[in-house]
Parts: structure tokens; sequence; C-alpha cells
């Protein structure tokens, strides 16, 4: 990828905003989990009682290595939780935990954009490595049949980060309305909870800021090359 104008106009502030995303999530996550929580159960416990209410028996809560590595994986029906979530009694173990159970009852409810990200998964990871690289190829060689295809893969790509948002942020509101309903944390902690899932909500927003900006990058140029 070479720098040009359209790179730092539009690419520059959206990688610098995913830097300050990436910081504000991890601060606030390390914050909330010195916090104790006043029932001492832990991400996996919460998750387990949630999912058990819910009519979620069936779903797995594992551990999983890594650090802010949890999710749900809707085709093993397994709900995966990373070490500082799954054994700690943190505010923040209990909030992730809660919003990744969000996401298995959105698979049970079959939420429309859940349904819709996991049909663009095999197609938007092509997207992503490949589309931009072809239409590069295309700009440099002058070879518009790749430039074109490049910026359709790619797109698919952008689709897929612009679902994920209302995808996370359904599953953090469910998850907040899931932890009050079964007196999981209290008012004071749900607050907590909160300013962990909204900041993680901030990586997605930026995540999905710098695919539309890239890709809004590549038709511009296309489009320069074309006059």
């Amino acid at each position: 990828m070479f720098i040009d104008s359209y790179y730092l106009i539009l690419i520059v502030p959206t990688l610098l905003f995913s830097l300050y995303a990436q910081f504000k999530v991890k601060s606030t996550f390390s914050k909330f989990s010195e916090i104790e929580t006043r029932r001492r159960i832990t991400g996996a416990q919460a998750a387990a009682i949630l999912l058990k209410n819910n009519g979620l028996s069936n779903i797995e809560v594992n551990k999983v290595s890594g650090d802010l590595t949890d999710h749900y994986d809707p085709s093993k029906k397994v709900l995966r939780l990373s070490e500082p979530v799954f054994s700690k009694t943190s505010v923040s173990a209990v909030g992730v935990a809660a919003h990744e159970t969000g996401h298995a009852i959105q698979d049970k409810l079959h939420y429309g954009p859940l349904v819709l990200r996991s049909t663009l998964v095999p197609v938007a990871n092509i997207g992503s490595m490949a589309g931009p690289y072809l239409a590069m190829a295309g700009l440099i060689f002058g070879i518009n049949i790749l430039l074109n295809l490049g910026i359709i893969f790619f797109g698919v790509a952008v689709l897929f980060y612009l679902v994920t948002l209302p995808v996370e942020i359904d599953a953090s509101r469910r998850a907040l309305i899931l932890l009050q309903q079964n007196a999981i944390l209290s008012e004071e902690e749900l607050q907590g909870a909160k300013k962990v899932l909204t900041a993680a909500a901030l990586t997605y927003i930026a995540s999905a800021l710098t695919a539309v900006a890239s890709l809004i990058r590549l038709i511009l140029l296309a489009k320069d090359r074309r006059r």
C-alpha cells in the first residue's frame, strides 16, 4: 500500500481513533477488573446462570487463552471466555460474560444482523485480505477488472464491519438488562459494566470507520485514474 493524500486525510485519522479505542477498552477493563462484585460470582458462573435462565443450558462455557479474546461461536454453540473473565469475580468479568451471553441469545432468536454477519464471514474474510491488494494491483498495472473486483470484494468486507455494529450494541444492551433482571449486579456495579461495554463498542466503531474510509479511498483513487 502506497501513501497518498487520501490515505493521510481518510485513513490516518481512523487509525489514530483505533489506537484511542484500544487504549480506552484496555484501561476501562483493567479499572473495573479491580472491583469485585457483591455476589462474588465469576464470569463463567454468571454466563451459566444467564444461559440457564434463558433456556440455553446446552451452550458450553469454555476457557480460551489470551486477553479480551472472549467470543460466542454460533456454529459450535460454545461460549468462550478468556482467563481474566472466566475465573474472575470482577465487574469487568461479569459484564463481558453477559455480553457474550447476549450473542448466544441472539443466535437462539435468529437475530437478523447476527444471521447476516454469519453469512458474510467467508466472503468477508476473502474480501478483507485480497480486496485491497487486487484493487492496488489494478491501479498500479492499469487493469480495470482487477481494480473493480478488488473494490467489490472489499466492499463486502466493509458491509461485514457495518453489520457487526448493531450485533455488538444489541448484545451489550441485552447484557445489561439480563444482569439487572437476574440481580447479578447491583445498580452501581451495572454502571461499571456499562462503561466496560461502551468502551468495547468503540473498538467496533473504529474498525467500521477504518474499513469505510479505506473503501472510500479505493473508490477515489479509481476515479482519479479514470479521469
